[in-house]
């Protein structure tokens, strides 16, 4: 290429810009085999350029030397940072497991999305179980959002999956959840703290012809019935951990009817704003998406309120926690009919 430019343009020092570019891109040992290919280019006489000096070549010998240093150092904080990514995101998974497609006869879909950027898991919580008194569920708000608000999720989720075996009544699991969460605010040696959180918590008894509510101080569940959208208002408790009053929610109980889709969510849907300061509609947007959709899938309830909230929201500046089940008993009786036929005894024909 020094051929087909002017005299004056000499291209032999371009030479010592190769090694540290590609030990910015490769590894150790490919930055070395190109730092000896341009030495090599340097000193044999058919390929030397006339302008390249022996100071020359030293400087690009030491320059190839301090990139392949770099390369190494980068490859191993590369590696370290993937070993602590991938920790970190096995621990934040068996923090909060994605939910299940259905559990026992309910379909579920949940999505959520932490404020803090790269995190998988903060402030905001979600879970469904089957026990004995039904399938269970739980939407739930943290104070505070991101990364420090992970311990207080964990607890809240391990209190919630012990207290659906043993709580018969819904005010029983609000009392668990309440009482950890004030443990939670006073650690012991150090000062109490102000931690709270709103929580909603769902019943679906095992016929799955109604859903029981209690409220802590968490944004109303709507339901979804034939395109039309409104508000389960159940009496609310105090937030969870507050400790200014007792924590007995009053169950709201609503009868439910084919093709119900309930969607719980935390207020980081509701709070998102614009960009002229206005609040996300969710009942109005959701009225009219399922006006050409009366029975929504759980799954595409979700990805719409999700892909509409952040159209219309200049940032999504909160946690978001987005829970929508659809109880199922035709799968709850099916289900019955096949443990009834492999309990059944076998008759052995003589």
């Amino acid at each position: 290429m020094q051929v087909l430019v002017p005299g004056w343009v000499q291209l032999g020092f371009a030479f010592a810009a190769l090694p540290p570019l590609t030990g910015l891109i490769y590894g150790p040992w490919r930055t070395a085999t190109l730092g000896g290919a341009v030495l090599t280019l340097l000193v044999l006489p058919m390929t030397r350029p006339p302008h390249i000096e022996d100071a020359d070549v030293a400087a690009v010998a030491a320059i190839a030397a301090f990139s392949v240093l770099v390369a190494l150092v980068r490859e191993r904080y590369t590696r370290e940072l993937v070993r602590v990514g991938t920790v970190a995101e096995a621990a934040q998974h068996a923090v909060m497991p994605p939910v299940a497609d259905r559990v026992g006869p309910v379909r579920c879909a949940g999505l959520y999305r932490a404020a803090q950027v790269a995190a998988l898991v903060g402030g905001d919580l979600y879970d469904v179980r089957e026990g004995p008194f039904g399938v269970r569920a739980l939407v739930a708000d943290v104070q505070g959002h991101g990364l420090a608000a992970v311990g207080t999720v964990a607890a809240l989720l391990g209190t919630f999956r012990e207290a659906l075996l043993d709580e018969p009544e819904l005010s029983g699991v609000a009392l668990r959840l309440d009482r950890r969460l004030r443990i939670e605010a006073r650690p012991e040696g150090a000062a109490p703290s102000e931690l709270f959180a709103t929580a909603v918590l769902l019943e679906f008894p095992p016929d799955m012809a109604s859903v029981r509510l209690a409220s802590c101080g968490h944004p109303p569940v709507l339901l979804v019935r034939d395109g039309r959208v409104r508000e389960l208002v159940a009496d609310p408790a105090p937030p969870l951990g507050l400790g200014l009053a007792p924590v007995e929610p009053r169950p709201l109980t609503v009868r439910l009817a084919e093709g119900d889709v309930l969607l719980g969510y935390t207020d980081g849907v509701t709070e998102a704003r614009d960009e002229s300061g206005g609040f996300y509609p969710l009942v109005r947007r959701l009225a009219r998406r399922c006006s050409t959709d009366p029975r929504p899938e759980p799954g595409r309830l979700v990805e719409f309120v999700w892909k509409d909230m952040t159209s219309f929201a200049r940032a999504v500046e909160d946690d978001v926690a987005l829970l929508a089940l659809r109880p199922e008993p035709e799968a709850r009786q099916e289900r019955d009919t096949r443990q009834e036929r492999d309990r059944a005894p076998v008759r052995s024909s003589s």
